[in-house]
């Protein structure tokens, strides 16, 4: 007997396949993901004052980013158009467009008034300064 490699999303790509095929879709269309993933990718991380986010954002323009803090929810949103191309047939179109919102609960408070956020290479880096209640305080003991 023949040993096989099984493929779980074999299937549903298949299946997806040919429902672009019955439907007339080329390629990804928006909002199209792979099965199990997020968008964007994030890193979370911390030092002592600062919660720091980083979002993998390519060929989006930064006035097309918004970025909410509600409490400890960190919502980031946006769009990107989708490709211009004269004329022609695509072979394949696995480049994402359209719009995306994402939300993530962040491990701690932080004061939304001086969140700051830069976007450069394609990357948005979101800096968040800790609330002052969270962080933690040197209580002076003194002698009776």
């Amino acid at each position: 007997m023949l040993a096989t490699r099984w493929e779980p999303f074999a299937e549903m790509n298949r299946l997806s396949r040919e429902m672009d095929r019955l439907f007339g879709r080329r390629g990804g269309g928006p909002g199209r993901q792979v099965a199990g993933s997020q968008f964007p990718a994030l890193n979370v991380w911390e030092d002592e004052d600062h919660l720091y986010a980083e979002a993998e954002l390519p060929g989006f323009d930064e006035e097309s980013l918004e970025i909410y803090v509600v409490g400890n929810q960190l919502t980031l949103k946006g769009s990107r158009r989708p490709p211009e191309h004269q004329g022609g047939t695509w072979h394949r179109q696995e480049r994402g467009y359209g719009k995306f919102g994402r939300s993530i609960e962040l491990p701690g408070d932080v004061d939304s008034d001086k969140v700051s956020a830069e976007y450069k290479n394609g990357i948005l880096t979101v800096t968040l300064p800790k609330s002052e209640a969270v962080k933690p305080k040197r209580i002076q003991v003194k002698s009776a």
